[in-house]
């Protein structure tokens, strides 16, 4: 396990890290980590390991692009002296190529995507022990989907420069399409992604399960629950 005993965890992120929390840092206790899967995680960890103590910080803001992210990065996440880094962004850096097409300022294509996410691990590795980069996804199983697609290139950029940093990496485009497929029958996308999301991206209580529960089998617990 790369979790050690006092451990600062920090993720960074947008709404699906965020869900609520205490903006622009979340911690301790009521609903100060939010609703969604850093909340889960806190909750596997205490329930699972109680003989360790973790420190798990919601350094997640919804609306965030790579380009919001990298600019408050210094200060909700270096500057808070994380001993564990994990970095889910990109939703946004897709969504609003769609939702607001005219307005090109808002949008971060992948070129700078990756050089935001560069910029950011090179911080978070210098800073912490671990880093884990976590894929953007959209719950859609058609990848000829326009937005699916499109989601998919920044997830191979996530993978590419994972692998170039050597850091941990957790593609949850494909814990949800596998999700899915075990859920219905030969491997066909039986249950709609609204049981889980009701509009493909922000989970329901089952989805962040899903976030946490990848995210701690890339931390040693093995705690898949996506095995065909």
């Amino acid at each position: 396990m790369l979790l050690k005993e006092n451990d600062r965890i920090i993720f960074a992120g947008d709404s699906v890290t965020d869900m609520g929390s205490t903006n622009p840092v979340g911690e301790g206790l009521f609903d100060n980590l939010g609703q969604g899967y850093v909340r889960r995680v806190d909750n596997l960890l205490g329930a699972l390991l109680p003989q360790y103590h973790f420190r798990i910080t919601n350094s997640g803001i919804g609306g965030n692009t790579s380009r919001d992210l990298k600019e408050r990065f210094d200060r909700d996440v270096i500057e808070l002296k994380p001993d564990v880094v994990s970095i889910m962004i990109g939703i946004n850096d897709v969504w609003r190529q769609f939702d607001t097409p005219a307005a090109l300022d808002n949008q971060v294509m992948p070129k700078e995507y990756a050089q935001n996410l560069c910029e950011m691990i090179e911080k978070a590795k210098a800073a912490a022990r671990e880093v884990i980069l976590m894929t953007p996804y959209y719950m859609e199983f058609n990848t000829l989907d326009g937005m699916r697609s499109r989601m998919d290139v920044y997830g191979k950029i996530c993978r590419r420069l994972a692998e170039e940093y050597e850091i941990h990496f957790v593609d949850l485009q494909e814990v949800f399409d596998k999700y899915f497929r075990t859920r219905g029958e030969n491997g066909e996308y039986a249950h709609h992604s609204t049981f889980i999301a009701w509009d493909r991206v922000h989970p329901n209580q089952i989805g962040a399960t899903l976030i946490a529960a990848a995210f701690l089998d890339a931390c040693g617990l093995k705690l898949s629950l996506t095995e065909e």
